[in-house]
């Protein structure tokens, strides 16, 4: 039987958005790093549909050629096959991935399983580039930034200077353009005992994840490594829910990317985005808002603001029954047909 909440979740999800606008997006991912991101960008896509999120722009900090691909694939997949997509110069992880390849995959005369345009992200612009371009051109204070991968573009972002898409610095930029940042990063709770967890998107570009904790104007929102293994993905889900479909793009990925099933995979990346665009369902909780400093190692910790340091971080909590309701969102959202 489910549970009061767990029916106005599927209700919520299901019915049209009762939103006045869609959020307006730039999805920033480490494409291939992970499962989650795709099954994240899947959840935006998802949204679009109910009008409740506007996606302008796809950026990945994996540079490796198949990630950019693969993210066009899965945009087209959805009925997204236009989004603009930018990708990492000299980025920190350049291996494949194992899943990127899935997206390129042929059937035996040749054609893509999967049809999509871009087949390589060298032919792609780079990131940077693509968000100072994507900002410029819309209204002030009224673009969401979500970042699930690495720190590399938006810390890139924050330095960048005046170019032909706006006279204004990257920091100006920011402060004009954008309203909320959410990232999926650090850890804020304790992991398996332990009070140190150096978590992955912050350990792999730590001269960047210092810069953008120390220097980022405006409101910034992380959601860490405990959000994640509080809220599985069903293995059940990926064997049975996707049946409706002989070859269908994510489940295909997601079993590309397991390597000891049945595995219940953690989903972090797919938190940043449910509280992107319904950040008052409760599906979280926020701490106060405080600061949020990572050191030479990549540990992240968060002191509570004061007068002297006001401070514009926050992160992510949640209870049990949260997780029951996030988890029931993904799945429900996933789930749904492509296109």
């Amino acid at each position: 039987m489910k549970t009061p909440l767990l029916v106005a979740t599927l209700l919520g999800l299901l019915a049209p958005s009762l939103q006045a606008d869609p959020v307006k997006m730039i999805f920033d991912t480490d494409m291939g790093n992970d499962i989650d991101d795709a099954m994240a960008l899947v959840m935006i896509h998802q949204l679009a549909k109910r009008d409740a999120v506007e996606l302008l722009a796809v950026t990945s900090t994996k540079d490796h050629p198949l990630s950019a691909s693969y993210i066009d694939a899965l945009n087209t997949y959805y009925g997204y096959p236009d989004i603009p997509i930018g990708v990492v110069r000299d980025g920190a992880t350049p291996e494949e991935g194992r899943y990127n390849a899935v997206g390129s995959r042929k059937d035996e005369d040749g054609n893509l399983l999967y049809p999509h345009d871009l087949t390589s992200g060298e032919d792609a612009p780079e990131a940077v580039g693509l968000i100072r371009k994507t900002l410029a051109a819309e209204e002030d204070g009224s673009i969401t930034l979500v970042q699930v991968g690495l720190f590399t573009n938006f810390a890139r972002l924050l330095e960048s200077e005046a170019d032909d898409h706006s006279p204004l610095s990257g920091r100006e930029l920011i402060e004009q353009k954008v309203n909320r940042t959410i990232i999926m990063a650090g850890a804020f709770q304790t992991i398996i005992h332990k009070t140190k967890h150096l978590e992955y998107n912050v350990v792999k570009d730590i001269p960047s994840a210092k810069k953008m904790a120390a220097n980022w104007p405006g409101e910034l929102i992380w959601s860490g490594f405990e959000i994640g293994i509080h809220s599985t993905y069903p293995w059940e889900s990926i064997v049975k829910d996707y049946e409706y479909l002989e070859k269908h793009l994510l489940k295909e990925s997601y079993l590309a990317w397991v390597k000891n099933p049945p595995h219940d995979r953690p989903t972090w990346d797919l938190s940043c985005v449910l509280h992107a665009i319904y950040p008052a369902r409760e599906y979280f909780f926020t701490s106060p808002k405080g600061h949020v400093s990572v050191d030479d190692e990549g540990r992240t910790d968060f002191v509570v603001a004061n007068e002297k340091n006001p401070g514009n971080d926050q992160f992510l909590i949640m209870s049990n029954e949260q997780a029951a309701r996030a988890r029931e969102a993904y799945v429900q959202l996933c789930t749904q047909p492509p296109n």
